[in-house]
């Protein structure tokens, strides 16, 4: 018997839209969503009435003990992560959360050991590595088709100067946080391991936060990787790998449908078409992460090894690390 994972989504901004038309590309008998909750009870039910959601909840509170869900998206703003991911793993859910998972390390280590003491599953929803590319790119690497990797630059630079939140301290803005992120995990991914050194530099806006920054990660063996992402200007936003015996190009690294792969051609996966369009490019791809969710759950696992909490950590470190060559602090760093 196909057991359903029953889904209740915090929020009802766009990257929720765009999560709930990923799950709506998945069988119905595998995932559903039986609730939705936004600060704003009428825009819960306005998003409820489009994606067919049986509950909508004026409250987060009312969502975490609702009796009908087993896990919660979380796609909040980035300062309310902590405190919302606590209040679903209080109540007995399971949680994807929206990266960054907390604002820095300190409360990403109290979310996890949280998780862990409750013995609930709980991942940070970078869902990059669960593209059917970055699978590939593994198994590449693991075969030694690449030979020892070398070199990883990413490049994550759109205009984002029209996003309020992204621009406001109070709001956990700047752009480490929100598309650093995807390039460090990136970096990671091919490297596997922590980096020796950090060497950050970039510009910050007058509310102190970053708006564009290149950060050098130093690894073992004098390797190293380049991540630049900036909310300034729009880039070519690629990821190459580099190894001993050849690269591969991620095009649109951070969700990506095709590679230039070893011997120069193209490789591509194409991704099902939702119900509705998409707000952000190719997040019908979300379908990858919550189905690896599922499947952790029903597993009886509590972390996925693909963004384990060890990972997620050791993204925080090195956010927390670039932020304070860059000078951003955010209230959450001043608080014991």
């Amino acid at each position: 018997m196909t057991i359903a994972l029953r889904w209740g989504i915090v929020t009802a901004g766009k990257i929720s839209h765009d999560f709930c038309v990923a799950l709506s590309t998945l069988p119905f008998d595998e995932h559903q969503i039986v609730a939705v909750a936004a600060r704003d009870k009428q825009r819960a039910e306005e998003f409820a009435r489009k994606h067919e959601i049986p509950n909508a909840f004026g409250n987060y509170s009312e969502l975490a003990e609702c009796g009908d869900i087993d896990i919660a998206y979380v796609a909040a703003l980035n300062p309310q992560h902590f405190e919302i991911c606590m209040l679903m793993l209080k109540n007995g859910k399971h949680v994807l959360c929206e990266k960054p998972l907390c604002m820095n390390h300190k409360q990403a280590k109290k979310l996890i050991q949280y998780a862990e003491m409750k013995k609930l599953f709980l991942m940070e929803a970078v869902w990059s590595r669960f593209f059917p590319a970055y699978q590939y790119l593994r198994k590449q690497i693991h075969t030694g088709v690449l030979g020892e990797i070398k070199e990883v630059s990413a490049t994550f630079c759109v205009d984002l100067k029209h996003v309020e939140r992204l621009q406001k301290n109070s709001l956990g803005g700047g752009t480490c946080l929100d598309l650093g992120i995807y390039t460090i995990q990136c970096a990671q991914w091919a490297f596997q391991e922590p980096p020796q050194q950090i060497i950050a530099k970039g510009t910050l806006n007058a509310d102190g936060v970053d708006v564009e920054a290149i950060a050098e990660l130093r690894y073992s063996g004098n390797r190293k990787a380049t991540c630049h992402f900036s909310g300034e200007r729009l880039l070519d936003n690629k990821a190459v790998i580099k190894g001993t015996k050849g690269e591969i190009t991620f095009l649109q690294f951070w969700s990506p449908t095709k590679i230039i792969d070893i011997d120069g051609k193209e490789k591509e996966w194409v991704l099902p078409k939702g119900k509705y369009p998409t707000n952000f490019p190719n997040s019908e791809g979300l379908r990858y992460e919550a189905a690896e969710a599922r499947q952790c759950i029903l597993e009886g696992k509590l972390q996925s090894e693909h963004v384990s909490h060890n990972d997620s950590l050791l993204f925080a470190q090195i956010e927390d690390e670039i932020r304070a060559q860059l000078g951003v602090i955010y209230k959450e760093d001043k608080e014991q």
